[in-house]
């Protein structure tokens, strides 16, 4: 069983910038692809990045393409997101995830991921 825990949420100001943690416990994820999905009052839960299963590729959802990157600073169980120029859009509980087989096609799919955090709430006010 994989357990992961996110921190670094918080309430910030358009245009500021926030930095996610996540980290895994229960097994090492090397092979897993590990990333970021958020979910907004009233809406879907939406792909925010994710790295590829041999950590070798970066993926990013195109709202955040270019304001957030994604990294892996301590290892294989950790991942980190950091979040610039931040928009009221981006408002939401972020969630960390990991999958074990996620084919670079359903890398942006809920459905690809076996395990979810409980998730960390972002706001972002104007």
């Amino acid at each position: 069983q994989v357990q992961l825990v996110e921190s670094g949420g918080g309430s910030v100001q358009v245009g500021e910038s926030l930095r996610l943690s996540c980290a895994a416990s229960g097994r090492t994820l090397s092979g897993y692809a590990m990333g970021w999905f958020r979910q907004a009052p009233g809406k879907e839960r939406e792909f925010v990045a994710a790295f590829s299963r041999t950590g070798g590729y970066t993926y990013y959802g195109d709202s955040v393409q270019g304001r957030f990157t994604i990294s892996r600073p301590n290892g294989k169980n950790t991942v980190d997101l950091q979040m610039n120029n931040l928009r009221s859009e981006d408002t939401g509980v972020y969630y960390c995830v990991a999958g074990r087989g996620v084919i670079t096609s359903a890398i942006r799919s809920r459905d690809a991921y076996d395990w979810w955090g409980q998730g960390t709430q972002v706001t972002v006010s104007s």
